[in-house]
C-alpha cells in the first residue's frame, strides 16, 4: 500500500492542465485525467518494473494515467481472463483502450480468443478492443505465423460498416498494420479492402480507401520484397 500511495502521490504531482486541454482536442475522456505523457508513464514504468498486484490497485484507482502506467507495469503471465473483460468493460477512452491492448493485452495467452470475440461486442470501446487487439498482435507478435492472422479478415469485413469513429478508425488501423506484416497478408488486405469498398456504407468506405492507400504505396510495397 505503501508503494501505491507514492506512485498516485508521484502522478498528482505531474498534473498539467495545458495537456489537459491538448487531449480534449485529440477526443480524449479527460474525466480523471492529469495530462501526463505517454513517455513520462513508460519512465515511471521502467523504474516501478512489473507489479501484478500495484497494477491492479492503480487500475482500481479510476485515473486516466494511473490506468495508462497499471497496463504497462501489469505482468501478462499473471493476467486472468476474467481481468481482461473487467478492464475492457471499463474502457471510457480510446488511449487507454490502445495502452492497454498494446502494453499488455496482446501479451497475454488470450489475446487472439478476446480481438475475436470482443470484435462482435456493441459498446464501442470493448469492441474497438477486439481491432486494437489484431492491430497490437500484427505488430507485437513475430512468432505466428500467417495463417493465425487469416481469420481477422472477416471480422475487419463486419466492423467496417460501423459508423462510430473510435471503433471504424480501429478497424482501419488492423487491417492496415495486418496488411504491412507480410506478402501474403498485404494481398488479402488489399482483396478484403476491395471488397469492403464496394459495401453501402460511407464507413466501410472510408475504411477500404485508406487502408488501399497506404497497402498499395511504394513504401509499404518495397518493404514487403
Amino acid at each position: 500500500m505503501a508503494l501505491y500511495n507514492q506512485v498516485i502521490q508521484r502522478l498528482k504531482s505531474k498534473k498539467d492542465p495545458k495537456n489537459i486541454e491538448g487531449m480534449k482536442r485529440f477526443g480524449i475522456n479527460t474525466k480523471g485525467t492529469l495530462g501526463i505523457s505517454v513517455a513520462a508513464l513508460r519512465e515511471m514504468a521502467r523504474e516501478i518494473g512489473k507489479d501484478h498486484e500495484l497494477a491492479g490497485r492503480l487500475w482500481r484507482s479510476r485515473i486516466h494515467e494511473a490506468r495508462i502506467l497499471a497496463s504497462m507495469i501489469d505482468d501478462p503471465d499473471k493476467v486472468a481472463e476474467s481481468q481482461l473483460d473487467r478492464w475492457a468493460g471499463d474502457f471510457d477512452s480510446w488511449d487507454v483502450c490502445d495502452q492497454c491492448c498494446s502494453n499488455l493485452f496482446a501479451r497475454t495467452r488470450y489475446a487472439y480468443r478476446k480481438a475475436s470475440r470482443w470484435s462482435r461486442e456493441d459498446g464501442e470501446f470493448v469492441k474497438r478492443a477486439g481491432y486494437a487487439m489484431m492491430a497490437a498482435l500484427a505488430v507485437h507478435d513475430k512468432k505466428s505465423g500467417d495463417d493465425r492472422f487469416v481469420p481477422f479478415f472477416p471480422l475487419i469485413k463486419y466492423g467496417s460498416r460501423d459508423e462510430r469513429n473510435f471503433v471504424k478508425k480501429a478497424v482501419n488501423w488492423a487491417l492496415r498494420q495486418m496488411g504491412k506484416r507480410s506478402r501474403k497478408l498485404n494481398a488479402l488486405a488489399i482483396r478484403t479492402a476491395r471488397e469492403i469498398q464496394k459495401m453501402d456504407s460511407r464507413s466501410a468506405r472510408w475504411v477500404a480507401a485508406d487502408a488501399i492507400r497506404e497497402l498499395e504505396s511504394k513504401e509499404v510495397q518495397s518493404r514487403l520484397d
